[in-house]
């Protein structure tokens, strides 16, 4: 779970980016066409995760960060030899 000072941190990310993507984006989220709404809505949702990966991430360099906002994956770890995984699993060759 989420510290405390780690959700206001997502609350203030979110809300700084999300008022100045509303001003900049009014009549996208109020557009009749719905594809449009949608979109617009997705980018509110993007901005809402963004805020939370970099609010949960303070303590990661700024590269790691921007791999998980991106959604990449994590750069898979060296396997481990036999005796590592007490006997269990393939041996290395």
């Amino acid at each position: 779970m989420a510290k405390d000072d780690t959700i206001e941190n997502r609350v203030y990310l979110f809300d700084s980016l999300a008022s100045s993507y509303i001003s900049a984006a009014s009549e996208l989220l109020s557009s009749e066409d719905e594809a449009v709404r949608a979109r617009a809505m997705r980018a509110l949702a993007d901005l809402a995760y963004v805020s939370c990966v970099v609010a949960d991430t303070g303590h990661l360099p700024p590269e790691q960060v921007r791999q998980r906002v991106l959604g990449a994956p994590e750069p898979a770890s060296p396997e481990r030899d036999e005796d590592d995984r007490n006997g269990k699993g393939k041996k290395r060759k």
